[in-house]
């Protein structure tokens, strides 16, 4: 497995486990709207969905999908999973053919390099998965996992450390 595969499946499956956790929590808590960057957990989620699925259009060269959705818990899984495909197919394709260098216009106009917008919706999507830590924190989530990278590779593959050590959930679990 690559680093690129690691980021990418790790990216995929902490937003995924965050998804999972939000049908806890009522639509009045999912829409409770936080210090944060003035954003509830809906918002942030949708944020950081239809901003990956844009981009992918972009970086496609395909028309911008109509992002009229319900935004339900559901909906959301459906439409990240489908999103995190195309970008690892996209990534695992540009590696593989050299081409992070190479050009696609995004929406103001500007030429980003492939290498840029993939990493881009890597860390974006790193960004917005904190701020949802904290909201799901402040909604009284218990036992959230923390969505760190060795966490990741603890419990999606069976790995881990003798002293239990990066379980995947937070510290004061």
């Amino acid at each position: 497995m690559t680093i690129l595969d690691r980021l990418l499946g790790h990216d995929a499956w902490t937003t995924r486990q965050l998804l999972f956790r939000c049908r806890e929590l009522t639509d009045e808590k999912l829409d409770q709207v936080f210090d944060i960057g003035g954003r509830s957990l809906r918002d942030t989620f949708v944020h950081m969905i239809e901003c990956a699925e844009i981009h992918m259009d972009r970086m496609m060269g395909r028309p911008e999908r109509v992002l009229a959705e319900t935004y339900t818990i559901d909906g959301w899984l459906r439409r990240h999973m489908l999103v995190s495909q195309e970008l690892a197919e996209l990534a695992t394709r540009v590696e593989r053919e050299g081409r992070a260098d190479e050009m696609w216009v995004g929406g103001s106009g500007n030429r980003h390099s492939f290498g840029a917008g993939i990493t881009h919706l890597l860390t974006h999507s790193m960004h917005h998965r904190a701020q949802a830590l904290y909201l799901m924190d402040k909604l009284g989530l218990k036992n959230v996992i923390e969505g760190d990278a060795l966490g990741w590779e603890y419990v999606a593959r069976g790995w881990g450390w003798e002293d239990s050590g990066s379980s995947g959930l937070t510290v004061a679990d």
